[in-house]
């Protein structure tokens, strides 16, 4: 194994491997194939006959059956052999590593002697090189000098081939002479300082070679106990590889049985600096920093179990390098305490003892058996050995048990290789890789981009995530909690040292509301050579994420044991002054810890009050060293003043009432027809309108009433009144022989029915109510609902049409579309989303935060809220590789994400609302849209009542929309997340809630006063018009109906579209927004002939003796404040395109 034999097996290898050359050729000609596509849709490749029908050969007969075996699709064996390829090296870049590394060895062997000084005594080393370890305390015994290695080997993964990109990395392991070593080197860090100084000498020398671009040390997985010297090639070689130099102890120096869990190695009266140790005190174990020390005594062991058992297996070498991106999407593979793409080596190779996987199986086969493995076996309960379990001299698995939180035992039986992780960090990996399992088992899914392809940030996986701003803070953690033992084993480290015990005690106490709690893995910096090493607060943050329990995040009482009981003290000991007495229903007294909270707001901050408290009752840490983002963003749904939550309580009381009505409307006698059904369609009823509805008293001071009518009318002099939406309903009556056949006398008909049902709800019910001949307005608890009769053979009659022949025929119109959406569509989704929003209840502000986003980029016009909603549902129904949100926060993230993401062109989103959308059914849809891809909305949203056409995105967004939400999202959710993950940065979320506004070309500026939704905006207004409402306890003597529906923005809107419609677009913020935003349309500049029909906003130019016509914009730029008298302050332009 030496670095000279390597090479050649490696270059032996690049001959078999370089044989089949040609492969990539067809790879490049369908790049070049799809490339050509002007549209960037993918479409099928055309075969000539004699080539759809051409006989398989012996070859694809062969790869047929092995994929049958091996894999679980063609289509997957050929996405798994593209990505080893984009992942694995190649072979030239093997080769120009292989150089370097023997460059590097001859390098090594000239580094020069020092001579022999006190281990403490380090002015040899040169000021300009600082010793890469923390020395505290820094008197120790021992005697050091410099020898050149005895040996230098490739060991890890490069030499086994299971090394990938883009960070290759290649192990060299030193192995120190004995001579520079002492019998009792074992004790108090002395071995490992030597190592260090052994490392500073080198990383000196070599700092001085022209061959070397780079020269810096690191800690070996974040353990500041383990130093190595990073080394990087110069030039533009930098990026070929990165060489990690190890220093060891030479084999059989220590005697193993030294380093067993239960011994000493660390004195106390050493590492706290006293004289001597007090009599008859017992020594604690040190089990991580004996392991520590073992790992570099087992590097050339572990290489040689790795290469017996993967040798000669191409499948088990792809299954390790899949397995390692796996875990580097996942973030797992990185930092103090990570499942390292080592550990990955080692479960396959355990999986090889076991027989569990074999040397003919494929990379896929390997990954699946790693998982399931993983899923299935808890190694925190249950530790793995891969030593001779028949060996009595070594140590058993209860005593690792007994020293470490998760057990994995090496071929040697000495060391465990999951000492640094922790027992929550365990628990995230078996989750994982039991949700990766049934990712691949659902045939719906495409496993390999859930799994492979897409990464999984902690702020986006996790509910609630919370950092500690000041890591020294775990210092006086340590101190309260009483963890010298602890401290000592982890060399000072107090991040590792206290972790676990943080871990376990917000596990407990977050209890039922929580399914898994993690953190993030400690990474400490790079440094150069002249630097000092980082302490361990230097690590940054140290981050915590809470996946949430949809159903026990937002219980507000902790129930304990009864008063009398044994466990009372220690419940009472746990939450301090918290805890307190309490008799409930079934007369039990009992302790118990009651959360106030009246709001779904305040209930789901409750997970952060308990973090917060725990933390500070048992670890000293202070509030303000969190910071904690659970529930940032609800601000932007928030309602009311500081009381008031974010609406839910609003949206329960508004469909409580039209529940009532639907009630009454049921149960209502004297129609000339039953009603069949009520249907309620108005977003609020679904729980996602972004500000709902409040109950209303009008002040009849603010109005003009309309005394003959008993309604209200906006006066001129005063501010816009507040809006009031109606919220409409589908009343379906019964099919009849009495219904007309003529669509015009259906709709008299139904005029009739709206008199009728405004003539019985007053007279049973003393409703106040207005009907028209579309519907009939019913004022009731504040609410304003509009209901709207409904035949289900409507539609079918306005299809209707005679061709020139007498033929009756039937063909879609806008009116029966329409309808149809109303009266079929509408309400199946409404009630559909209804129960979606029982299942997961931060659906509703999902979707709201959404809506608000969208409105805030001035594009609420260009999406309609059904659309809307359905794109958050997909969030929840198929949240793969996530699991569905419990906070609104991580569901708009995802949102986000979603949007910036998804490849609309060649992929349509699937919605399975209620599950009727079966398995086999979805290669179905995909089919359809691809052959009629041409045809459809570029937005398209299948769901089980609309599987062909997209209702809801059948008209908007355009092309240009959805390109521009594509940008704005993918910079949002970087943005977002960078601030989420920054505790000492800036936590104004509300800045991707902002537009940038130098887009548009012209802005029209509005005035406050007649917008009436003035105070929903983002950045919320400190002072605003009143908007004609009385508090809710006002007595009213006599009713007049409010104004309803009447916003003067969206009236001035429809208006400037009707008009300069072919123009421009225009872009609003319908909650507050103080400025529409104007874009010209590049084809309304293009010179036009003179025709009667081009006249509508343009002049007359001659052109070449020609006259055209050009679009007159100082002459628009006027019309619209024109159109917009009282209502546009003013208007801005920012481009001079009508000098075109």
């Amino acid at each position: 194994m030496e670095l000279e034999e390597h090479s050649e097996d490696e270059e032996s290898k690049g001959e078999d491997e370089g044989q089949n050359q040609n492969a990539p050729k067809k790879a490049k000609f369908g790049r070049k194939r799809k490339a050509a596509l002007p549209d960037g849709v993918l479409k099928p490749v055309k075969l000539s006959r004699a080539e759809l029908y051409k006989p398989p050969m012996n070859e694809e007969l062969n790869q047929l059956k092995e994929t049958e075996n091996l894999f679980h699709s063609s289509l997957l064996r050929m996405q798994i052999e593209e990505l080893l390829k984009e992942v694995t090296l190649k072979e030239k870049r093997r080769k120009s590593i292989d150089a370097f590394l023997h460059e590097l060895n001859t390098l090594l062997s000239r580094v020069p002697e020092t001579q022999e000084t006190e281990l403490t005594q380090q002015s040899w080393l040169p000021k300009r090189v600082k010793v890469p370890f923390l020395q505290v305390p820094y008197k120790v015994k021992g005697r050091f000098r410099f020898l050149p290695p005895t040996s230098v080997k490739v060991v890890g993964s490069y030499l086994l081939g299971t090394c990938i990109k883009p960070e290759v990395n290649v192990d060299l392991m030193m192995t120190m002479p004995q001579e520079i070593l002492q019998a009792k080197d074992n004790l108090n860090q002395r071995y490992l300082r030597k190592r260090a100084l052994y490392l500073a000498h080198i990383a000196h020398h070599l700092a001085q070679s022209e061959l070397l671009g780079s020269v810096k040390f690191t800690y070996m997985n974040s353990n500041h106990m383990k130093p190595v010297v990073l080394l990087c090639p110069q030039g533009k070689d930098e990026k070929l590889v990165t060489v990690r130099l190890y220093a060891c102890a030479p084999p059989g120096f220590f005697k193993p049985g030294r380093f067993h869990p239960s011994k000493n190695n660390v004195r106390t009266a050493w590492f706290l600096e006293q004289d001597s140790t007090l009599k008859g005190a017992i020594e604690p174990p040190t089990p991580h920093y004996n392991n520590s020390i073992l790992c570099d005594l087992v590097m050339e062991q572990h290489l040689h179990f790795l290469s017996s058992a993967i040798k000669d297996s191409p499948g088990m070498k792809d299954g390790i390098a899949i397995l390692k991106v796996w875990l580097r999407q996942r973030q797992l593979d990185k930092g103090f305490g990570c499942f390292s793409g080592f550990l990955a080596s080692m479960v396959v190779a355990y999986l090889h003892s076991k027989h569990k996987v074999n040397a003919m199986m494929s990379g896929y086969q390997i990954l699946r058996n790693a998982l399931q493995f993983l899923a299935t076996t808890d190694l925190t309960v249950n530790g793995i050995t891969l030593a001779k379990v028949s060996d009595v001299s070594l140590p058993s698995l209860a005593d690792f048990h007994q020293a470490f939180d998760v057990v994995f035992i090496d071929p040697s039986g000495f060391v465990n290789l999951c000492a640094d992780m922790t027992t929550s960090k365990y628990k995230e990996i078996q989750f994982e890789a039991k949700y990766s399992m049934e990712i691949l088992g659902d045939t719906t899914l495409d496993g390999f981009q859930q799994l492979l392809l897409v990464s999984k940030p902690l702020i986006r996986t996790f509910d609630h995530v919370f950092h500690l701003k000041n890591v020294s803070k775990l210092q006086g953690a340590c101190k309260k909690m009483k963890l010298l033992n602890e401290l000592m084993d982890h060399g000072g480290n107090y991040v590792g040292a206290v972790l676990p015990f943080l871990l376990s005690l917000l596990t407990q106490g977050l209890g039922q509301r929580i399914l898994m709690l993690t953190h993030s893995l400690p990474v400490m910096p790079e440094w150069s050579l002249g630097d000092d090493p980082p302490k361990h607060k230097d690590i940054g943050l140290l981050s915590f994420g809470l996946l949430l329990s949809p159903e026990g995040s937002l219980s507000i009482l902790d129930k304990g044991p009864e008063a009398d009981s044994s466990e009372a003290v220690e419940f009472q000991k746990f939450w301090g002054e918290k805890s307190e007495l309490r008799r409930f229903q079934d007369g039990s007294i009992c302790e118990a810890v009651v959360w106030t909270a009246g709001t779904l707001f305040e209930k789901r901050l409750i997970p952060e009050h308990v973090v917060k408290h725990l933390l500070q009752l048992h670890a000293d840490i202070p509030e303000y060293s969190m910071c904690y983002s659970g529930a940032l963003l609800d601000t932007l749904i928030r309602v009311g003043k500081s009381p008031a939550g974010t609406g839910e309580e609003q949206m329960l009381s508004t469909v409580n009432s039209y529940d009532d009505l639907s009630r009454k409307l049921w149960n209502l006698e004297g129609l000339p027809l039953t009603v069949t059904s009520v249907q309620g369609i108005h977003p609020a009823l679904r729980y996602t309108d972004v500000f709902p509805p409040v109950p209303v008293k009008p002040d009849y001071s603010f109005h003009e009433k309309v005394k003959s009518k008993k309604c209200l009318l906006p006066l001129v002099k005063k501010p816009c009144p507040a809006y009031v939406a109606p919220l409409k309903v589908i009343c379906h009556m019964e099919g009849s022989g009495q219904w007309p056949q003529d669509k015009e006398a259906i709709k008299r008909v139904k005029a009739a029915f709206h008199v009728r049902l405004a003539e019985l709800l007053k007279e049973k019910h003393q409703l106040v109510c207005r009907p028209t001949a579309a519907h009939v307005d019913v004022f009731k608890d504040g609410y304003v609902f509009r209901l709207q009769v409904a035949y289900h053979r409507e539609p079918l009659f306005m299809k209707e049409f005679i061709t020139p022949e007498g033929m009756m025929k039937y063909q879609d119109t806008e009116e029966s579309l329409q309808l149809e959406m109303e009266i079929l569509h509408l309400p199946y989704l409404s009630s559909t989303l209804h129960g979606l929003q029982q299942q997961h209840p931060a659906f509703s502000s999902t979707s709201r935060l959404a809506k608000r986003w969208i409105s805030a980029q001035l594009l609420s016009d260009s999406i309609s809220d059904e659309c809307m909603d359905l794109l958050v549902a997909y969030l929840f129904l198929h949240p793969a590789p996530f699991t569905p949100p419990s906070s609104p926060q991580v569901g708009f993230l995802r949102f986000l994400q979603l949007m910036a993401t998804f490849d609309w062109k060649n992929n349509p989103l699937i919605v399975n609302l209620n599950g009727d959308i079966k398995d086999i059914e979805y290669a179905e849809i995909k089919n359809d849209f691809m052959a009629a891809r041409s045809r459809l909305p570029v937005m398209f949203i299948a769901t089980p009542k609309d599987r062909k056409d997209s209702v809801w995105t059948r008209d908007r967004p355009s092309a240009l929309i959805l390109q521009r939400v594509v940008m704005l999202s993918i910079e949002s959710v970087n943005i977002l997340e960078k601030q989420l993950m920054d505790p000492l940065g800036n936590h104004d979320v509300k800045m991707v809630f902002r537009p940038p506004l130098d887009f548009y070309d012209v802005l029209i500026h509005l005035h406050p006063r007649q917008i009436p939704r003035h105070r929903e905006a983002v950045d919320k207004p400190a002072k605003s018009f009143l908007r004609g409402m009385l508090k809710s306890s006002a007595v009213v003597k006599s009713f007049f109906f409010p104004v309803v529906d009447y916003d003067p923005v969206q009236c001035y809107l429809q208006e400037l579209r009707v008009a300069f419609g072919e123009l421009a677009l225009f872009c609003y913020d319908a909650h507050g927004g103080e400025v529409i935003g104007v874009l010209w349309k590049p084809l309304a500049f293009e010179p036009q002939p003179f025709k009667t029909t081009n006249v509508k906003g343009r002049m007359m130019k001659f052109r070449a003796n020609k006259a055209l016509m050009v679009p007159n914009v100082e002459a628009i730029l006027e019309d619209f404040e024109i159109l917009g008298e009282g209502l546009v302050l003013s208007v801005e332009a920012h481009t001079e395109k009508w000098s075109i």
